[in-house]
């Protein structure tokens, strides 16, 4: 009995690994895209950087600025798509068997996941941010 039953779930098993395997894929790219985007902003904001380093500010006031820029970004689309995520769930409540369409867990342990994702892809370009040189930055320009 037990070969049937894994017999016929066997399409749904890959199925779900599968999804699974893309939605990795998919975080992994939003990580590598969002690395992407705050890298860039730091290399134009070097000599800005430089100036604040060069006037006094300290290397965490200079990590903290760049992590809160892009968290904020991470939080304005995390707001996103918990709206997409609530109004998609409501329109695909039908074809869910034995889930509600707001649950709580799954939203919460994906807020977590994509969070600290984000924050990882944030805290390398702000440790970058915090070497600037002052004076080459300063120099460059």
């Amino acid at each position: 009995m037990e070969q049937r039953i894994d017999a016929s779930l066997i399409s749904r098993r890959f199925l779900v690994v599968l999804l699974s395997v893309f939605a990795g894929i998919a975080l992994l790219l939003a990580a590598l895209g969002l690395y992407g985007v705050i890298s860039y902003t730091v290399a134009l904001r070097t000599r800005e950087m430089g100036i604040r380093l060069a006037l006094g500010a300290d290397t965490r006031r200079v990590f903290l600025l760049v992590v809160g820029d892009g968290m904020l970004l991470v939080a304005i689309g995390i707001a996103i798509g918990l709206a997409g995520g609530v109004a998609g769930a409501r329109s695909l409540a039908s074809f869910l068997y034995g889930v509600s369409t707001f649950d709580l867990p799954t939203f919460a342990a994906t807020i977590a996941v994509l969070g600290a994702v984000a924050l990882v892809a944030c805290v390398i370009p702000a440790r970058r941010a915090m070497r600037v040189n002052p004076i080459a930055a300063l120099r460059c320009e």
